[in-house]
């Protein structure tokens, strides 16, 4: 009896111990945590927006004129277009216009597996594009030894009773190409962990950014990770939501309806 109780004990203290470590993780797949960034916008190509034929520079979702003089906080929050469907526990059709590409993202970050490594590679092979596969074995392998870390065995599903969510609070899109077909998303994201038997995170991520590439391929949006983006992207300035750069900047509070 005295064997099962410490069993049990270890098994407990390895999902206390789980629910800290995996608030910090950004499965791969693409997607690209950021533990330090410039103030300025790197070597970026910011391109046409999606949402017009113009051939002027600028973010893929610009505010207007009179919202960029207020602060992310205060200004007209983005309420995202939803998916038209889901595939493999993976949101899918979004607009190929507008807020398309920045809802794709956004809806991929918040839905992706960090702990059951055949529902991650379920989800990143419905939202990888072609040329890319490789990224899709980086994210398992990533979700597996974060298993291996804290005492799972390297290959399963997440244990009972922990839930993981992710919150993206805000957001920017920049095109990387003329026809903006390629954009470039950056989110800023919460993450928290829920115990079993309802036990508190007591310490949740906050104040986190990620970003990711996504291509217009056969009618969505996919992740690439295609070296010749790759080295087209942009670092944008710290978010902060009571600041009038990071309106000017191109953050925006998005809102899943």
């Amino acid at each position: 009896m005295d064997g099962h109780l410490r069993k049990a004990r270890r098994a407990q203290l390895r999902l206390a111990g789980l629910g800290v470590l995996v608030a910090g993780v950004l499965v791969g797949g693409g997607y690209v945590a950021v533990t330090h960034f410039a103030d300025d916008h790197g070597g970026g190509q910011h391109a046409l927006p999606p949402v017009t034929s113009s051939a002027s520079p600028g973010p893929a979702t610009s505010p207007s004129a009179s919202q960029s003089l207020l602060p992310p906080s205060k200004a007209k929050p983005v309420h995202l277009p939803k998916p038209s469907g889901q595939r493999d526990g993976a949101s899918v059709g979004f607009p190929r216009f507008g807020y398309g590409p920045m809802a794709a993202a956004v809806y991929h970050l918040d839905e992706l597996s960090v702990l059951d490594d055949d529902m991650a590679r379920r989800q990143l092979t419905a939202t990888t594009a072609k040329g890319s596969e490789a990224s899709i074995d980086q994210g398992v392998s990533e979700v597996r030894k974060l298993r291996e870390q804290v005492g799972l065995p390297p290959s399963g599903g997440t244990p009972a009773g922990l839930t993981i969510s992710t919150n993206v609070d805000a957001a920017q899109a920049w095109a990387l190409n003329d026809d903006g077909s390629v954009v470039n998303v950056w989110m800023h994201y919460s993450r928290t962990a829920t115990l079993p038997k309802g036990g508190p995170d007591d310490s949740p991520l906050k104040n986190q950014l990620a970003d990711v590439i996504l291509i217009w391929e056969d009618g969505d949006w996919k992740v690439t990770t295609d070296p010749k983006w790759v080295a087209k992207k942009f670092t944008p300035a710290p978010y902060n939501p009571d600041s009038v750069t990071s309106r000017k900047d191109g953050w925006q509070v998005v809102i899943r309806d």
